[in-house]
């Protein structure tokens, strides 16, 4: 009997090479998970057909003795990352028939390794929202509290590690959607360095902020899959390669800055902060330097990342128009095309963050919305940029609360944009930060997780991995 909760990636590729149990065995104990729990979850859209033929190529691996970091591990991949000859919706209507036709970078390098891709997992449409109720195809739900959202928009992935129905998954972080969600569900979430990890297959939601990310059971875990799926691409331009941002060197221990204005945000609860107190106290105890910083402008960052994000994404969802691909609903003329295709082929959210996008690039209103946002936008990452010659990390909480109930926001957006305080900054600036679950506050009779967030300096994610471990005592 495989003890699914006690697997990380680092020691089951150990089992796998002791011939401990197999990669069927170990595939056969994920879908039975999923097969009992998704139903009522929600985490999947899709279960592959090709499960098998995947198991067999990477136990033809694993026999030969070629058994890479990721060679036999089950993973879930979020449904805006291409697989060739798979479904690709990003949740949503308007791409319900469409299957990918070329294979995205990460999907290579995994499947390279020797990966076993489960299925897709749900999430926001065109990963919009922050709390999966945004998808098509019906909210997630938190395995922890099944009344409570998974955070988004990669609440299917966080959801599938979290239910024990994958040992990793791949989503992608605009805002916030990967460390969100991990920190609602009790796992970890990495936003990468922007342009660490090629966006080549990734569906483009905001191209200056996407980044595709690990979300994982352990800090370990999530080093390992980053380190496969980093590097540049010459299929992305924004791609860079990891030399590009020189390793910084640290003292015997490193030093973690707290910026002040994280405790003006708005929306921010007493058990967040109580909590990220008790991490602070870790930290010392294992020697390291705590500093208040100031980043003046850092709580501004939710406004500037709320007004380029939907210029981009005006930009980038006018391509789904009924012609080229995906859903097409006939009109009397081609205007009728659109308008059909793009009105009931989108969902709520989707319309409401193209129209405000739209707006905000028109005549008369790009100079005083999008490129005073763009200025703003420049002076937090220098800000940012500044504190780090003084200081090695950054600490915050990754959200100003646990996780909340289905429901609870929908009718409000912009509390629900309230929830990305702490993760825009690390977005916008294009830093990497990391979300690991410590601590829990009691939210009607049931522990709710809840994260800190970890940023560095641009390409240096060895030094958050570095604090993740010690605060979670990996070793």
């Amino acid at each position: 009997m495989i003890q699914l909760d006690l697997l990380t990636i680092k020691n089951t590729i150990e089992h796998l090479k002791q011939k401990d149990f197999s990669v069927a065995e170990l595939a056969g104990e994920y879908r039975k998970v999923i097969a009992e729990k998704n139903d009522d979850i929600n985490a999947y859209l899709e279960v592959y057909s090709d499960i098998d033929e995947q198991v067999v190529r990477a136990q033809e691996k694993v026999d030969a003795g070629d058994v890479g970091a990721l060679t036999g591990i089950p993973i879930a991949v979020k449904d805006n990352i291409l697989i060739k000859g798979r479904r690709a919706s990003s949740a949503s209507k308007i791409l319900e028939p469409y299957t990918a036709v070329y294979d995205s970078t990460v999907a290579t390098k995994c499947m390279k390794e020797g990966v076993v891709f489960l299925g897709r997992a749900n999430m926001d449409e065109f990963a919009m929202g922050g709390s999966t109720e945004n998808s098509a195809y019906g909210v997630t739900k938190n395995p922890i509290d099944l009344t409570r959202v998974p955070g988004g928009s990669s609440g299917g992935s966080a959801a599938a590690v979290a239910m024990g129905g994958a040992l990793a998954a791949l989503g992608s972080d605009t805002g916030g959607s990967v460390r969100q969600p991990a920190s609602f569900c009790g796992v970890v979430g990495l936003k990468p360095t922007y342009g660490s990890v090629s966006r080549y297959g990734l569906m483009a939601m905001g191209s200056s902020l996407d980044v595709i990310g690990p979300i994982t059971k352990t800090v370990t875990d999530a080093e390992i899959l980053f380190n496969t799926i980093r590097g540049q691409d010459t299929m992305d331009s924004t791609s860079v390669d990891r030399t590009v941002y020189p390793e910084k060197a640290t003292g015997k221990k490193m030093v973690i800055g707290l910026p002040k204005e994280v405790f003006e945000a708005q929306g921010l609860e007493e058990s967040t902060k109580e909590n990220l107190t008790k991490a602070l106290d870790v930290f010392k105890e294992k020697g390291y330097e705590i500093r208040e910083v100031s980043i003046p402008h850092l709580l501004n960052a939710l406004a500037v990342y709320y007004t380029v994000m939907p210029a981009e994404v005006s930009s980038n969802l006018a391509r789904f128009d009924g012609v080229k691909y995906g859903l097409k609903n006939e009109g009397d003329n081609l205007l009728e095309d659109y308008l059909r295709t793009r009105g009931e082929g989108f969902g709520k959210e989707v319309r409401r963050r193209i129209m405000l996008g739209t707006y905000i690039l028109s005549t008369g209103y790009c100079d005083a919305y999008y490129n005073k946002a763009n200025i703003v936008r420049r002076v937090i990452t220098e800000e940012i940029k500044k504190v780090f010659e003084d200081v090695d990390v950054l600490i915050s909480p990754t959200t100003p609360g646990p996780a909340f109930k289905i429901g609870e926001k929908m009718t409000d957006p912009l509390q629900m944009y309230l929830a990305d305080v702490f993760t825009v900054p690390a977005s916008i600036s294009g830093i990497p930060a990391l979300s690991v679950p410590y601590g829990s506050v009691s939210v009607d009779g049931v522990d709710l997780p809840l994260g800190i967030q970890l940023w560095s300096d641009h390409g240096q994610e060895r030094h958050i991995f570095s604090a993740g471990k010690d605060l979670l005592g990996e070793q």
